[in-house]
Order: C-alpha cells, then sequence, then structure tokens
C-alpha cells in the first residue's frame, strides 16, 4: 500500500525519504549558546525514529537573539562546530539535518519555561538589552526594546547571513528563518508592533522589508542548491493585525528571493503562539478552536496562492489525518512537536498504521532484527492463544 505521507520529494538538490518533519523545539539546554550531549541525544532520537527532516531548535543569530540565557546559538565557529556532529549523525541515519535561524527581538532575555518563562530582571546577572522595530514592550513586565537604528537593521541581516553559513559549515542541508510568534522578524511585519515611520514601517511593502533583505543575504549565503524554508505567523489573531491575506503577499515575495517552502504557524506577536494557548482543562485540540490541524487552512491557501510549496504545523497527531494533509494537496510536509515528543518513533508507527512499513526496512538495522522477533512473538502468541516465553 503506497502512503503519500511516506513518499520521498526533493527541494532543490536535497531528497527527504517522506514529509514527516520535527518541528524546531526549544530546549533551554545550551551554555554559552553551546549545544551540549542532551542535543545530541535530543535530536538523534528522532534521526532513529524516521522523521523525513529534523529541525534543531530555533538558534539564535546573535547572543541579544537567544530567548533565554539557555537557548542555542550559532553567532561563533565553537558553537557550529558544536552542532556539526548532530548533523552529521541525522544525516547518516537518513534523515535531512536542518536548522531554524532566529532573533527573539522584544521576547528576548526570559527565564526558560521550566523556570516560569517570565523576563529576566534587569539586575539578574544573564539578562540583557532587547531590541525592537519600536519601543513598545511586549506587555507589562517586558523590557522596554531599544528601536533599531537603519545601521542596525543592516547588521542583523548579516548576521542572519552569516549564521547560514555557519549552518552550512556545520553540516545542515536546510535552512529555515524564523519569522514567526511576535520575534524579531515577525515584530517588523505586523501592524499591531511596527509603527516606524521610515523605509521599515508604515505600508504593507516596507514592513516586509526587513523580512525580504534577511532572505535575500541568506539565500546568496547558501546557495542555490540549499532549500529555504521560512516559518511565519499566518495572522496575529488580533483585530488590525497581521491577516491571511498579508501572508499571502508576503509569500509571493518571499518566492521571489528563493525561498521554497513556508511553515505555517500563527499568534504570539502579543503573547503566547495559538498552539500554547491553555487548554483551560479542555480536552487536549479542544481548546479554543484547537482542534487538531487548526492551522492546516494556512498552509492550504499558501499552496495554492503562491509558487511556494508549505508545512503544516499545530496539533497533529493521528497518522491518518496527516496522510489526509498530504494527499489531499493540502501542504508538502507536516511538522509535529509535543507528539514527537511524547513518541520520537511516531514516524515508523504511522509508516506501520499506514502500511508503508510493511517489511520493518524504515527501522534503523540496529533496531529491525528485534522488531522482526517481536513481531514473530505477538504472531505465535496470537495463534497459540498463549502467552509465548521471553525471547
Amino acid at each position: 500500500m503506497s502512503s503519500s505521507l511516506f513518499s520521498p520529494i526533493t527541494i532543490r538538490k536535497t531528497s527527504f525519504s517522506n514529509r514527516v518533519v520535527v518541528s524546531p523545539l526549544c530546549m533551554y539546554s545550551a551554555i554559552g549558546g553551546v549545544a551540549q550531549p542532551f542535543h545530541f541525544s535530543h535530536l538523534s532520537t528522532f534521526a532513529r525514529g524516521g522523521a523525513g527532516l529534523v529541525f534543531a531548535e530555533a538558534t539564535a543569530v546573535s547572543a541579544a537573539g537567544r530567548i533565554t540565557p539557555q537557548c542555542l546559538g550559532i553567532w561563533n565557529k565553537e558553537q557550529a562546530d558544536a552542532l556539526a556532529p548532530i548533523a552529521k549523525f541525522i544525516s547518516d541515519a537518513g534523515s535531512v539535518p536542518g536548522i531554524q535561524l532566529a532573533h527573539a527581538g522584544r521576547k528576548a532575555s526570559t527565564a526558560p519555561p521550566y523556570d516560569g518563562g517570565k523576563p529576566l530582571a534587569k539586575d539578574h546577572p544573564d539578562a540583557w538589552s532587547v531590541v525592537g522595530p519600536t519601543s513598545t514592550p511586549v506587555a507589562n513586565g517586558f523590557a522596554v526594546p531599544h528601536e533599531l537604528s537603519i545601521d542596525e537593521i543592516f547588521a542583523l541581516v548579516e548576521q542572519f547571513a552569516d549564521a547560514a553559513d555557519r549552518a552550512i559549515y556545520a553540516g545542515f542541508k536546510v535552512i529555515e528563518i524564523h519569522g514567526a510568534h511576535g520575534y524579531l522578524i515577525n515584530s517588523f511585519l505586523s501592524p499591531i508592533t511596527n509603527t516606524r515611520t521610515d523605509e521599515y514601517g508604515g505600508s504593507l511593502e516596507h514592513r516586509m522589508r526587513f523580512a525580504l533583505e534577511v532572505t535575500r543575504a541568506t539565500r546568496k549565503r547558501i546557495g542555490e542548491s540549499v532549500p529555504l524554508f521560512f516559518r511565519i505567523s499566518a495572522i496575529d489573531n488580533i483585530d488590525s493585525g497581521w491577516s491571511m491575506d498579508d501572508s499571502v503577499v508576503l509569500c509571493n515575495a518571499l518566492a521571489n528571493e528563493g525561498v521554497d517552502i513556508v511553515d505555517c504557524s500563527s499568534g504570539g506577536i502579543a503573547g503566547a503562539p495559538r498552539f500554547r494557548a491553555a487548554d483551560d482543562g479542555k480536552p487536549l485540540g479542544k481548546a479554543l478552536g484547537r482542534e487538531q490541524g487548526f492551522q492546516v487552512p494556512f498552509a492550504e491557501r499558501i499552496k495554492a496562492e503562491t509558487p511556494l510549496g508549505s508545512m503544516a504545523v499545530g496539533v497533529i497527531v493521528e497518522p491518518d489525518y496527516a496522510e489526509s494533509i498530504v494527499n489531499s494537496g493540502q501542504a508538502d510536509f507536516v511538522a509535529l512537536g509535543r507528539e514527537l515528543m511524547y513518541n520520537p518513533f511516531w514516524p515508523l508507527h504511522a509508516a506501520e498504521h499506514l502500511g508503508a512499513n510493511t517489511e520493518n526496512n524504515l527501522w534503523p538495522k540496529q533496531y529491525a532484527w528485534a522488531i522482526v522477533r517481536r513481531q514473530e512473538i505477538l504472531n505465535s502468541r496470537a495463534a497459540e492463544g498463549g502467552t509465548p516465553p521471553e525471547s
């Protein structure tokens, strides 16, 4: 039985064995921006689990671009060198290693979620100054950002490009630019947060300028053979904020700058992204309209109304549903986050469920023989109606 979710796809010169993607998952476990053994263990598991594309978490292009002091960075060679063995293992395991380049902007200098996630106090030893398109803070209790000058914006464009250089050096085969969730690029795009009156603010064209300049510089550095993804918040979900129509305009412009796939999330300009909103005691996916695949229509529209491919993300849990997204042409890739943290081997189990792994040949060879033996035991147990001895 064929499966659309487990069919191969080639973007530029990179081939993916299937359409399952590990969404960038912040782990807040780096030291000075440098990946630790935890990161190797964490990301290598997803490669063994059979995902077609494994993204490293949001990785800061500068020290000031981290969300927390414990976030990954790639603003120097030491950080790139620490990421290189991770990228190599993912690639050797048959998955494609990707990295998301990010700058947290107004949302930087906070504590990790396991320490409350609040902005660090000014006198905290690890705190730093935050930046944004204007001096408007995220909310009460957040630091007042420094309004970026034109020269500082130019420098940030170069920081993204330099980080892309280091990512390719480290062995990553897909680059994603983080333009969502209220972080720096998104804060330039949204009229809620960008009230500048110069060439980087005001009209939609001007608010898009920074995003397009980052994209242009990144594509120039990585060359024409490397796939370039761009994560958007498709809507702000706030009156008079960024809209889906705006996203279509942006994505058509991104296509002209060499983007291949748009990763379609939403929200975050004035709080948490929509997928992280509180459940209020309701079953997962039932609160605030967050049913399974609630963001898929964004990916579907981008794919239909722009030259770009798209990636769907957000409360995608069931293999049959993930299969239907790709099979119906709503998106080219399906990204999972929390579900893969809960079960890193979701892709292999999904392939089995969908009939795409009938020979167990998608499992790592080190595991496959044991999986075959396990199935023999289960078959024996079913045939004899008893409990077989342990193997």
